[in-house]
Protein backbone atom coordinates (compact mmCIF):
# COMPACT_ATOMS: atom_id res chain seq x y z
CA UNK A 1 0.00 0.00 0.00
CA UNK A 2 1.26 3.75 -0.55
CA UNK A 3 -0.29 6.39 0.72
CA UNK A 4 1.02 9.99 -0.11
CA UNK A 5 2.21 12.15 2.86
CA UNK A 6 0.43 15.21 1.39
CA UNK A 7 -2.76 12.93 0.88
CA UNK A 8 -5.63 12.82 3.55
CA UNK A 9 -7.07 9.62 4.52
CA UNK A 10 -9.98 9.87 7.45
CA UNK A 11 -9.44 7.15 10.21
CA UNK A 12 -11.52 4.08 9.85
CA UNK A 13 -11.43 3.99 6.08
CA UNK A 14 -10.14 0.79 5.06
CA UNK A 15 -7.81 0.66 2.10
CA UNK A 16 -7.21 -2.70 0.18
CA UNK A 17 -3.95 -4.40 -0.62
CA UNK A 18 -1.75 -2.58 -3.01
CA UNK A 19 -3.91 0.09 -2.80
CA UNK A 20 -2.22 3.65 -4.28
CA UNK A 21 -3.47 7.37 -3.04
CA UNK A 22 -1.44 10.33 -4.74
CA UNK A 23 -1.16 13.18 -3.55
CA UNK A 24 -3.52 15.89 -2.36
CA UNK A 25 -6.38 12.88 -2.24
CA UNK A 26 -9.04 13.21 0.42
CA UNK A 27 -10.90 9.98 1.33
CA UNK A 28 -13.56 9.59 4.10
CA UNK A 29 -14.51 13.10 3.77
CA UNK A 30 -17.44 14.85 5.97
CA UNK A 31 -19.05 11.37 7.51
CA UNK A 32 -19.19 10.30 10.83
CA UNK A 33 -17.37 7.37 12.44
CA UNK A 34 -19.82 5.11 11.95
CA UNK A 35 -20.25 5.52 8.50
CA UNK A 36 -17.77 2.48 6.70
CA UNK A 37 -15.53 3.75 3.55
CA UNK A 38 -13.99 0.81 1.56
CA UNK A 39 -11.75 1.17 -1.10
CA UNK A 40 -11.34 -2.63 -2.63
CA UNK A 41 -7.59 -4.35 -3.04
CA UNK A 42 -5.05 -2.48 -5.89
CA UNK A 43 -7.50 0.80 -5.84
CA UNK A 44 -5.06 3.90 -7.28
CA UNK A 45 -6.76 7.17 -6.43
CA UNK A 46 -4.97 9.37 -8.77
CA UNK A 47 -3.74 13.14 -7.05
CA UNK A 48 -6.79 15.51 -6.22
CA UNK A 49 -9.16 12.74 -5.87
CA UNK A 50 -11.64 13.19 -3.16
CA UNK A 51 -13.89 10.25 -1.92
CA UNK A 52 -16.46 10.86 0.98
CA UNK A 53 -17.96 8.66 3.36
CA UNK A 54 -19.74 6.09 2.93
CA UNK A 55 -18.05 4.75 -0.79
CA UNK A 56 -17.53 1.39 -1.25
CA UNK A 57 -15.70 0.05 -4.04
CA UNK A 58 -14.74 -3.38 -5.70
CA UNK A 59 -10.87 -4.54 -6.65
CA UNK A 60 -9.06 -2.17 -8.92
CA UNK A 61 -11.00 0.87 -9.00
CA UNK A 62 -9.55 3.50 -10.18
CA UNK A 63 -9.72 7.05 -10.85
CA UNK A 64 -7.84 9.78 -13.03
CA UNK A 65 -7.13 13.62 -11.62
CA UNK A 66 -9.46 15.54 -9.65
CA UNK A 67 -12.45 13.29 -9.34
CA UNK A 68 -15.32 13.84 -7.22
CA UNK A 69 -17.11 10.43 -5.65
CA UNK A 70 -20.17 11.28 -2.69
CA UNK A 71 -20.98 9.55 -0.28
CA UNK A 72 -22.87 6.37 -0.46
CA UNK A 73 -21.81 5.75 -3.57
CA UNK A 74 -20.63 1.71 -4.89
CA UNK A 75 -18.63 -0.10 -7.35
CA UNK A 76 -18.10 -3.27 -8.26
CA UNK A 77 -14.40 -4.37 -9.71
CA UNK A 78 -12.37 -3.02 -12.37
CA UNK A 79 -14.21 0.11 -12.23
CA UNK A 80 -12.29 3.31 -13.80
CA UNK A 81 -13.71 7.12 -13.41
CA UNK A 82 -12.01 9.78 -15.53
CA UNK A 83 -10.11 12.73 -14.79
CA UNK A 84 -12.91 15.87 -13.65
CA UNK A 85 -15.87 13.39 -13.28
CA UNK A 86 -18.12 13.71 -10.96
CA UNK A 87 -20.12 10.87 -9.07
CA UNK A 88 -23.11 12.56 -6.86
CA UNK A 89 -24.09 10.35 -3.66
CA UNK A 90 -25.80 7.22 -4.20
CA UNK A 91 -24.72 6.13 -7.91
CA UNK A 92 -24.35 2.24 -8.19
CA UNK A 93 -21.66 1.05 -10.64
CA UNK A 94 -21.64 -2.17 -11.59
CA UNK A 95 -18.52 -4.32 -12.56
CA UNK A 96 -16.17 -3.09 -15.46
CA UNK A 97 -18.02 0.12 -15.98
CA UNK A 98 -15.87 2.83 -17.64
CA UNK A 99 -16.77 6.33 -17.01
CA UNK A 100 -14.75 8.64 -19.33
CA UNK A 101 -12.88 12.12 -18.28
CA UNK A 102 -15.54 15.24 -17.52
CA UNK A 103 -18.62 12.98 -17.21
CA UNK A 104 -21.48 13.98 -14.33
CA UNK A 105 -23.34 11.17 -12.97
CA UNK A 106 -25.92 12.76 -10.45
CA UNK A 107 -27.74 10.86 -7.27
CA UNK A 108 -29.66 7.27 -7.89
CA UNK A 109 -28.64 6.46 -11.29
CA UNK A 110 -27.19 3.15 -12.00
CA UNK A 111 -24.64 1.91 -14.30
CA UNK A 112 -24.55 -2.19 -15.12
CA UNK A 113 -21.72 -4.08 -15.25
CA UNK A 114 -19.65 -3.35 -18.65
CA UNK A 115 -21.74 0.44 -19.05
CA UNK A 116 -19.18 2.70 -20.88
CA UNK A 117 -19.61 6.63 -20.64
CA UNK A 118 -18.01 8.52 -23.26
CA UNK A 119 -15.88 12.10 -22.57
CA UNK A 120 -18.36 14.57 -21.47
CA UNK A 121 -21.77 12.48 -20.89
CA UNK A 122 -24.24 14.23 -18.66
CA UNK A 123 -26.58 12.02 -16.92
CA UNK A 124 -28.94 14.48 -15.28
CA UNK A 125 -31.47 13.64 -12.31
CA UNK A 126 -34.10 16.22 -11.99
CA UNK A 127 -36.57 17.13 -14.33
CA UNK A 128 -37.17 20.80 -13.55
CA UNK A 129 -34.08 22.46 -11.78
CA UNK A 130 -34.69 24.70 -9.24
CA UNK A 131 -38.44 23.34 -8.79
CA UNK A 132 -39.15 24.34 -4.63
CA UNK A 133 -39.74 20.83 -4.57
CA UNK A 134 -37.26 19.13 -6.63
CA UNK A 135 -35.74 17.01 -4.07
CA UNK A 136 -38.73 14.89 -3.94
CA UNK A 137 -38.87 14.66 -7.86
CA UNK A 138 -35.48 13.13 -8.43
CA UNK A 139 -35.23 10.64 -10.70
CA UNK A 140 -31.65 8.60 -11.84
CA UNK A 141 -30.47 7.71 -15.13
CA UNK A 142 -30.32 3.71 -15.78
CA UNK A 143 -27.53 2.40 -18.05
CA UNK A 144 -27.94 -1.47 -18.85
CA UNK A 145 -25.61 -3.72 -19.81
CA UNK A 146 -22.45 -3.02 -21.48
CA UNK A 147 -24.61 0.18 -22.89
CA UNK A 148 -22.53 2.75 -24.57
CA UNK A 149 -22.68 6.22 -24.46
CA UNK A 150 -20.69 8.33 -26.67
CA UNK A 151 -19.11 11.66 -26.14
CA UNK A 152 -21.34 14.57 -25.33
CA UNK A 153 -24.67 12.75 -24.89
CA UNK A 154 -27.04 14.49 -22.72
CA UNK A 155 -29.61 11.76 -21.06
CA UNK A 156 -32.71 13.29 -19.13
CA UNK A 157 -33.98 12.15 -15.49
CA UNK A 158 -35.22 8.59 -15.15
CA UNK A 159 -34.26 7.58 -18.56
CA UNK A 160 -33.55 3.71 -19.26
CA UNK A 161 -31.20 2.41 -21.68
CA UNK A 162 -31.40 -0.65 -22.47
CA UNK A 163 -28.65 -3.41 -22.41
CA UNK A 164 -25.77 -3.24 -25.47
CA UNK A 165 -27.93 0.14 -26.78
CA UNK A 166 -25.58 2.54 -28.67
CA UNK A 167 -26.14 6.41 -28.14
CA UNK A 168 -24.27 8.23 -30.76
CA UNK A 169 -22.28 11.03 -29.57
CA UNK A 170 -23.91 14.75 -28.92
CA UNK A 171 -27.69 13.06 -29.09
CA UNK A 172 -29.70 14.19 -26.12
CA UNK A 173 -31.93 10.89 -24.92
CA UNK A 174 -35.02 11.82 -23.96
CA UNK A 175 -37.23 8.39 -23.89
CA UNK A 176 -36.24 4.76 -22.77
CA UNK A 177 -33.99 3.49 -25.24
CA UNK A 178 -34.97 -0.56 -26.28
CA UNK A 179 -31.84 -3.32 -25.33
CA UNK A 180 -29.26 -2.90 -28.59
CA UNK A 181 -30.83 -0.03 -30.22
CA UNK A 182 -28.96 2.36 -32.14
CA UNK A 183 -29.75 6.24 -30.94
CA UNK A 184 -28.68 9.11 -32.68
CA UNK A 185 -29.49 12.97 -33.39
CA UNK A 186 -30.84 15.93 -31.53
CA UNK A 187 -33.12 18.84 -32.15
CA UNK A 188 -34.75 21.34 -29.62
CA UNK A 189 -37.57 23.01 -30.52
CA UNK A 190 -40.18 24.81 -28.75
CA UNK A 191 -43.13 22.49 -26.88
CA UNK A 192 -44.99 24.66 -24.87
CA UNK A 193 -44.96 27.64 -21.90
CA UNK A 194 -43.07 27.53 -18.33
CA UNK A 195 -46.45 27.84 -16.68
CA UNK A 196 -47.92 24.67 -18.43
CA UNK A 197 -45.44 22.54 -16.67
CA UNK A 198 -46.57 19.83 -14.34
CA UNK A 199 -44.76 17.78 -11.90
CA UNK A 200 -43.55 14.33 -13.68
CA UNK A 201 -43.57 12.35 -10.39
CA UNK A 202 -47.53 13.25 -10.28
CA UNK A 203 -46.95 15.41 -7.20
CA UNK A 204 -49.40 18.26 -6.68
CA UNK A 205 -47.38 21.10 -7.69
CA UNK A 206 -46.32 23.38 -9.89
CA UNK A 207 -42.46 23.22 -10.51
CA UNK A 208 -42.08 26.87 -11.27
CA UNK A 209 -45.41 28.71 -9.69
CA UNK A 210 -45.62 32.45 -10.71
CA UNK A 211 -43.23 34.80 -8.96
CA UNK A 212 -44.72 37.63 -6.78
CA UNK A 213 -42.86 41.43 -7.09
Amino acid sequence: MSVSPLAVVADGVRLGISTVVEEFCVVGRSGPADVKTELGDGTTLRSHTVVYAGVRTGERFQTGHHTLIREHTTAGDNVSVGSMSVLEHSVTLGHRVRVHSHCFVPEYSVLEDDAWLGPRVTLTNAPFPRCPEVSRCLRGVHIGRAARIGANVTILPGVHIGERALIGAGAVVTKDVAPGAVVVGTAARPVKTIDDLLCPAGLDHRPYPLETP
